[in-house]
């Protein structure tokens, strides 16, 4: 299972959560959100690389998450985070899903956006 994989599974476990692919141009891409409000929490995309200031060819797969404004730039000092890809990079990041940050990291950061929005 690849950590795409296991962090949807882990978003499962959020109390209600709703996951749908509202992109018809983007299939693959998956939206995090809350069943009551209908809140974004987090967006799976592929992005190419070029995009992100990384060499080479290819996509990378993120996860955008909400996450304090204060914490961002720390963040974004860390291997594996980047300014938020289509999303307000103010209030938001996005996170490889690469290996380069640990599984932990990521369900830690998606359950703070969570808790966040």
């Amino acid at each position: 299972m690849d950590l795409t994989e296991k962090l949807v599974d882990f978003a499962t476990t959020l109390e209600a959560v709703q996951m749908d692919h509202p992109f018809g141009k983007f299939p693959d891409y998956i939206v995090f959100r809350h069943q009551s409000t209908g809140k974004w929490f987090g967006l799976i995309v592929s992005v190419e690389k070029d995009k992100l200031g990384i060499e080479g060819e290819g996509q990378v797969p993120l996860v955008n998450v909400k996450a304090d404004p204060e914490i961002i730039p720390i963040l974004k000092k860390s291997k594996g985070y980047y300014p938020a890809y289509y999303m307000n990079k103010q209030h938001w990041i996005s996170v490889a899903l690469n290996g380069a940050v640990t599984e932990k990291q990521l369900f830690y950061i998606l359950k703070e956006s969570y808790d966040l929005t």
